[in-house]
């Protein structure tokens, strides 16, 4: 084949098409990574999409400069997967192809890791050891370091001698680097370089699975009886039901097979305790994927996944969204945990993909068997599920038949009116981790903001600071002493006094995660306090740190906002507080109040998960809302069955497909015009489909002023002729007059 389509990872609409040099030619085929130039100076490794012997029309045709073989390949499923997600999504193969891969440089500087291990050697004879041992009595560093290294290889006479990393003989005596090399001289001891991994020591399974209940077993074989006509089960589990032993015995059953298996999670955080337990059960065949490796991690663990690293094998993945571009070979079961969890769903930038839905297609087109499971799934899912499309399991009872736990309703308006109000505290929430308290018992308190207080205020005339680029509040964050845009990340410091009328009356309004923590310390001064949110979980460990810590019982009281609210699982925690239910009922989004619901069940589910029933206590001025009367008893399917009716009324997901449209531009004036043609042009096509164009809550971000229109297409309309008709009207759109300046993203199901 003479030519190449090669994909770049630049957001560019089209494919570009090389010459194939002459000595490449048979080494050059789909999925092979190559390095070419575009443009005038910048060189870019790029991948093969197809070859060809179909010259381009322009004759000018560049060479590939050569073939980049530090990553292998990406096979022909991943291509599939990329293009479909490009398609599906309306966005370049090129962000999918920056997406999906480490960064360039990660792939071109990668060097496998290598540490110094010391070994004896291997002429050495019982004996002469011994010998050896007595000689060194009179240098007791020598001997410690050789006494240590004969125990950590568990040398035997005459058997193979097994090396011990230099680093760690040197952290477990007194021993120098002047004792090793004495050693050496002597010819007792040598030293090699040997290959290891960056994601962490070689893991020995240790323990088998557990033995599934009576109830976690019919499950088990309801989904083994399911799996024989479809390919997807919703596994719909209470919470602390089991469903995690469930997904293990599925996994062993694969990796028997010789099959690999992702297991993805919709936050980093629920890795720190999952990744511990697979390491007990599947060893060193498990990798963890998320954001927070470094470059070489990333690179070093697609290349396990490959199966082209020759320090290791990673048969069975935990991983979040991300982790469905990894290169998988033979892949058998992916299991989709919290699948309902908005954060499988990337908002910017593209791809905006579904990590759950992407999964689903990534299994599909390895002919391999999906599990999607929630205490709370999602309306899309279970709507699936009863509608027979994908296969349904219930489990409703928690494992060892400990009881839900139990809800109490508090009254906010009722607790301020009567001025029994200790801060944001109601007298019963304070009862209840006082009780706690006293009997060495754990605590978490859920409220799903962060900051010390949303926005502070001037008490004589009403004066908000707000963000300099966006059209939003600025929230006070008392540790830095700073007001802080969560949209943008403009800071700046906290004013002395009021911007307009400069009265030193500014006060706070409203709570965060940190103002929390300030005022449980106060009431509760012998309480351990332990915060986790964005602002505490920046560093790479931080997460582990602080789930170990709460694990180990050296915190009593933990906050923090949606990322403790799924999927941990503590033993001694008792009490959960949910400190504003109203603020997450009340949010402007049609899924707002499936939102509410599955938040407070699965913060809820945390408490009581061994011996003894949990207490819930929820904070809201709206004790009759229907949602709140729905989580007091545990009701989804009235809440499933109220929002269903809602969306067919109203024609939401799952009764039909959205379309979101984000037009921006940094002069107001152009965006009205340009926002009123795309919904005028599509409106020609699609008539009462389209909704807008109407200004978002926040309209303006980074200095770009910002309108949406919404899209509704039936389900059962075929996408692809609308999509191509969207594409045509962008097109025309961007080709107008003034449109430079003009930025139109697609967001296909919005989440």
């Amino acid at each position: 084949m003479k030519f190449a389509d090669v994909i770049l990872p630049l957001s560019v609409k089209d494919r570009y098409t090389y010459s194939i040099p002459e000595k490449l030619r048979g080494k050059v085929i789909a999925g092979t990574f190559v390095r070419v130039q575009f443009g005038k100076r910048n060189t870019y490794m790029g991948v093969v999409a197809s070859v060809h012997n179909i010259a381009p029309e322009s004759g000018n045709v560049r060479d590939i400069k050569e073939i980049s073989e530090e990553l292998g390949f990406v096979n022909a499923i991943q291509l599939r997967l990329w293009n479909w997600i490009s398609d599906y999504y309306m966005c370049n193969e090129g962000d999918v192809m920056k997406a999906a891969l480490p960064s360039e440089n990660a792939i071109s500087n990668y060097k496998p890791k290598t540490e110094i291990y010391l070994k004896l050697t291997e002429t050495l004879s019982e004996k002469r050891l011994n010998e050896i041992l007595d000689s060194l009595k009179k240098a007791p560093r020598q001997y410690d370091l050789l006494s240590e290294l004969i125990r950590l290889s568990g040398y035997e006479d005459g058997s193979e001698v097994t090396p011990v990393k230099k680093s760690l003989l040197m952290s477990g005596t007194h021993a120098t680097q002047s004792a090793i090399n004495a050693l050496e001289k002597k010819g007792v001891i040598g030293h090699v370089d040997m290959t290891v991994l960056r994601t962490g020591e070689e893991k020995i399974a240790s323990i088998p699975v557990n033995e599934l209940s009576v109830p976690q077993q019919n499950s088990f074989n309801a989904i083994k009886k399911v799996f024989e006509t479809k390919d997807i089960v919703l596994l719909h589990g209470v919470t602390s039901s089991g469903k995690t032993e469930i997904y293990f015995h599925l996994i062993a059953e694969q990796l028997k097979l010789g099959k690999q298996v992702l297991y993805m999670l919709p936050e980093i955080a629920l890795t720190a305790q999952m990744i511990s337990r697979l390491n007990k059960h599947f060893g060193s065949v498990t990798c963890v994927y998320h954001s927070r490796l470094n470059d070489s991690e990333k690179v070093e663990i697609w290349k396990m996944v490959s199966g082209h690293e020759p320090g290791g094998n990673c048969s069975l993945v935990l991983g979040v969204r991300s982790s469905v571009f990894l290169p998988f070979y033979n892949l058998g079961l992916v299991i989709v945990d919290e699948e309902h969890d908005p954060s499988y769903k990337q908002q910017d930038p593209a791809p905006r993909y579904n990590g759950r839905d992407s999964a689903i297609m990534l299994s599909h087109l390895h002919g391999a068997r999906t599990i999607l499971g929630s205490a709370s799934p999602s309306i899309e899912s279970y709507n699936n599920a009863i509608t027979g499309k994908y296969g349904l399991v219930e489990l409703t009872e928690r494992y060892g038949f400990i009881k839900l736990p139990e809800i109490i309703i508090s009254n906010t308006r009722e607790a301020y009116r009567k001025k029994l109000m200790v801060s944001h505290f109601t007298p019963e929430l304070l009862y209840a981790i006082d009780d706690a308290l006293g009997r060495g018992e754990q605590i978490i308190l859920f409220q799903n903001r962060r900051g010390f207080a949303p926005y502070i205020e001037c008490s004589e005339c009403g004066w908000i600071p707000t963000c300099v680029q966006c059209a939003v509040n600025l929230t006070y964050h008392k540790a830095l002493n700073k007001l802080v845009c969560h949209y943008c990340g403009y800071t700046t410091s906290l004013p002395h006094s009021c911007g307009n009328c400069n009265s030193s009356g500014l006060v706070t309004k409203g709570f965060g995660t940190e103002k929390i923590e300030d005022e449980i310390k106060i009431v509760f001064p012998s309480a351990r306090v332990a915060r986790m949110d964005q602002d505490t979980t920046r560093t790479k460990n931080s997460f582990d740190r602080i789930i170990k810590s709460f694990e180990d019982r050296r915190v009593d009281i933990l906050i923090g906002t949606q990322m403790i609210s799924k999927g941990l699982d503590f033993e001694n925690l008792t009490i959960v507080g949910i400190l504003n239910a109203d603020n997450m009922l009340n949010f402007p989004d049609f899924r707002a109040h499936e939102r509410g619901f599955q938040l407070m069940e699965q913060v809820s589910g945390r408490a009581g998960r061994r011996q003894k029933q949990g207490k819930v206590i929820i904070q809201t001025a709206d004790s009759s809302h229907r949602i709140i009367r729905n989580v007091i008893r545990h009701d989804y399917m009235s809440m499933f069955k109220n929002q269903l009716e809602e969306r067919k009324t109203f024609n939401y997901p799952p009764f039909c497909r959205m379309i979101k449209f984000s037009i921006k531009h940094k002069d107001r004036s152009h965006l009205n015009h340009f926002s009123d043609m795309l919904g005028s042009e599509l409106r020609k096509i699609f008539g009462s489909r389209i909704l807008g164009p109407e200004a978002p809550v926040i309209n303006r971000i980074q200095f770009w002023y910002i309108k949406t229109i919404i899209l509704k297409i039936e389900r059962e309309k075929p996408q692809s002729k609308a999509k191509q008709l969207i594409i045509d009207v962008l097109s025309r759109i961007e080709n107008e007059k003034g449109s430079s300046g003009l930025r139109i993203s697609i967001d296909v199901d919005p989440y």
